[in-house]
């Protein structure tokens, strides 16, 4: 593991959401919540300044490769953490966001954390439930992993982990073959009578447009929300995004939009187009990168 920055760097302070917070040392007992998150600090080499993390298990098969990369460390709840928890492992910071393991007036938030010691840094992408802010982008992404360096003393390692990002992105971009216009795509995460998707701030939002797609819900001021069925019927959708993750599988959630005479003329339908990205590939987090060459490949397939 490579060591941190010297002492002398700090205080640094980053922009969290709507708050400016400052550390006078890097931390030395992390945790991130939900499986994205943590592959964030295992790709800027942090495990060992993490004591757990959280929010895992409980909703989401954890990967192998994650699994290998947090061997050491105790998944400390299986789902959102309570403030008790957190307390108990001795934690001095927290990576989540607002419905990544913090709610809204909930128990565990920065400033129920504050008188504790756990100081917290959200997410970029969850920043929208607090708050206005700009259109998604890759950069929000970029951004956390930026500010994730500086926090923990290794922006050097940090800067040189984007700049491989964004090139890689560049050249998978460079590659693609023109389209003659955007397609149209509709991601579906989750639900049947009515239905959980991604809006104009949610990360599938910029997988699509990097990839040369639209998303059908660009429109939806919000990240991630259940709407009902009848925009995505009149939206017309060519391909449709699929959320794996959870109890009900990719295969399922196909079969039950082919099987449902509701969807039969939608062209994604008709057509047998579905692009299936794995939930930590759909939220903000390393996998973005390929989840954009692999959603270019279904946007150019016949």
């Amino acid at each position: 593991m490579l060591a941190p920055l010297p002492a002398l760097a700090y205080p640094v302070t980053v922009q969290s959401c709507n708050r400016a917070v400052t550390f006078d040392a890097a931390p030395k007992a992390a945790v991130a919540n939900d499986v994205n998150l943590v592959e964030m600090m295992l790709a800027l080499d942090l495990s060992g300044s993490m004591v757990g993390y959280t929010g895992v298990s409980g909703w989401k098969t954890l990967d192998e490769g994650l699994r290998a990369g947090v061997a050491e460390l105790p998944e400390l709840s299986a789902l959102y953490p309570s403030r008790e928890v957190l307390i108990g492992a001795g934690t001095d910071f927290f990576f989540a966001g607002w419905n990544y393991g913090m709610k809204v007036g909930g128990e565990v938030t920065p400033e129920t954390l504050e008188p504790f010691g756990i100081r917290v840094y959200e997410l970029t992408e969850s920043c929208i439930h607090i708050m206005p802010k700009a259109k998604i982008s890759m950069e929000d992404m970029y951004s956390d992993l930026l500010n994730l360096g500086r926090i923990f003393g290794v922006e050097d390692r940090a800067e040189a982990l984007v700049a491989g990002y964004r090139a890689e992105l560049a050249d998978t971009i460079a590659g693609l073959s023109p389209l003659a216009a955007p397609p149209r795509v509709f991601v579906y995460d989750s639900g049947e009578d009515a239905v959980f998707t991604a809006g104009r701030y949610a990360m599938p939002t910029a997988i699509i447009e990097a990839a040369g797609g639209v998303n059908i819900m660009d429109d939806m001021e919000k990240s991630w929300a259940e709407i009902g069925w009848e925009p995505v019927i009149e939206r017309n959708p060519e391909v449709i995004m699929i959320v794996n993750y959870g109890d009900v599988t990719a295969d399922q959630k196909i079969a039950f939009l082919k099987g449902n005479p509701a969807f039969a003329n939608i062209p994604a339908v008709q057509n047998d187009r579905f692009v299936v990205l794995d939930y930590v590939e759909a939220t903000p987090g390393p996998r973005n990168i390929g989840a954009v060459r692999k959603v270019a490949e279904a946007l150019r397939a016949e």
